[in-house]
């Protein structure tokens, strides 16, 4: 009998370290569109128009949607390992080539071909920093998920520096550098996850995996087969109104994140206030993100992701609703945080719930669902906060539909049921 090789904690720093980075690519694309948009808009470029700005916007987020409800279901099928690589490689490539598009309609597509191979980055990275962590899932996938606003806030920042002097092409060719050094380092140091080998009848390599990073081996029922077989697995066996439950959740989660990042510094222009910061509205809601994400990990830890995020989206259309509410300057900053610690959190708490309730044979296929339907939200947040400012009623009618928003999603989680077959076994 061979003897597993001791547990190496920096085998296991490894993966939530690249998982961190490729949730970090997403952050990335949350915010660089929208930096050179402005640019895109000038006769000196492409001289967009509105409908053309609003394509550029939103075709990324589509192929992200399709992306997400594709990859996940694959990555159970072929393995954590080899969709991560291939998601960041594709998404890398892609965005690199929007430098050179000589147009807008080769930028759109070269976006939307980006976005597929993101979209299966974010539900492949929490399956797999989940499967290698022994912290429990709401903390595990929080931490991770602070990657995500820390390259939103990076890439703003990035753009202050970049845009203006060097030309907005370089944000993309800036932005696709990173894949010269993750990929190699994926390909090295990137292990396969245990559960998925377990799975798929791989036990030998599972257990070897498991004893070096010093896991516990989930259980886990023979696979189903096929794609479709295991996207099946989602809607039966009692789990059909949570999963239905999760898209409504995740739809309106993603409505906010994106609505909020896209319109916050408009609205808040409109209510009168004097926005020369309003790049610092944005900075403030993302630290807020990111301060609400290490909170809610411990939260979610003594009381459940699922109870967590029920917790969270009501706190969020709390503050959401606050912020219509004129307020000194200080006073709208401070209510800005503590929106962004909410808002962004609750969505991250769903994949958190999402991830420690479906057992590991289905469990990416239920992230890329929740993230998918998810997008659908992410595309409606934007369409609806510029109905509203062509209305001329964004403030403070915006933050009401925000708030109603962000009560919807609480009452949605609440009808999720919790289940007890994600149990593991020595």
């Amino acid at each position: 009998m061979t003897t597993a090789p001791p547990p190496t904690p920096r085998a296991s720093g490894w993966v939530a370290a690249l998982c961190w980075v490729a949730v970090l690519l997403d952050g990335f694309d949350l915010v660089v569109v929208g930096t050179v948009v402005p640019t895109l808009r000038t006769p000196e470029e492409w001289a967009l128009s509105d409908g053309g700005a609003t394509f550029v916007v939103t075709i990324g987020l589509v192929g992200m949607t399709i992306g997400a409800l594709t990859i996940g279901a694959l990555t159970d099928l072929v393995g954590r390992r080899k969709a991560l690589i291939g998601a960041v490689a594709s998404f890398s490539l892609f965005t690199l080539l929007c430098a050179v598009a000589p147009n807008a309609g080769v930028f759109g597509l070269l976006r939307f071909l980006a976005g597929l191979g993101l979209g299966g980055c974010l539900p492949t990275a929490i399956a797999m920093v989940n499967e290698f962590t022994r912290r429990a899932a709401g903390r595990a996938t929080t931490t991770m998920m602070t990657g995500y606003h820390v390259g939103a806030v990076l890439t703003a920042a990035l753009a202050i520096v970049v845009v203006e002097p060097l030309g907005w092409r370089w944000m993309f060719v800036i932005g696709a550098a990173p894949a010269l050094v993750v990929v190699p380092l994926m390909l090295r140091h990137l292990p396969e996850s245990p559960s998925f080998l377990l799975a798929h009848g791989r036990r030998a390599e599972a257990e070897e995996i498991a004893g070096r990073h010093g896991l516990t081996l989930e259980a886990a029922p023979p696979p189903a087969t096929g794609a479709g077989a295991t996207i099946r697995t989602l809607f039966t066996g009692g789990r059909l109104v949570t999963t239905l439950a999760i898209a409504v959740t995740s739809f309106m989660g993603l409505l906010l994140v994106y609505g909020l990042n896209g319109w916050l510094p408009t609205i808040m222009r409109e209510a009168d206030y004097e926005l020369g910061a309003a790049l610092a509205f944005l900075l403030v809601l993302n630290v807020g993100a990111v301060v609400g994400l290490l909170v809610a990990g411990t939260v979610a830890e003594r009381i459940g992701p699922r109870a967590a995020g029920i917790v969270w989206f009501a706190a969020g259309a709390l503050f959401l609703a606050l912020l219509s509410v004129r307020l000194p300057l200080p006073g709208v900053y401070a209510m800005t945080f503590l929106t962004g610690c909410f808002v962004f959190s609750a969505q991250v708490l769903v994949y958190a719930f999402v991830s420690a309730d479906h057992p590991p044979q289905v469990r990416a296929t239920a992230l890329g669902w929740a993230a998918g339907v998810g997008r659908v939200g992410a595309i409606t947040g934007p369409v609806i906060g510029g109905a509203l400012l062509g209305a001329g009623i964004a403030f403070p009618w915006g933050f009401y539909v925000f708030a109603v928003v962000g009560a919807l999603g609480a009452l949605a989680l609440a009808v999720t049921r919790v289940r007890r077959d994600t149990a593991t076994v020595a």
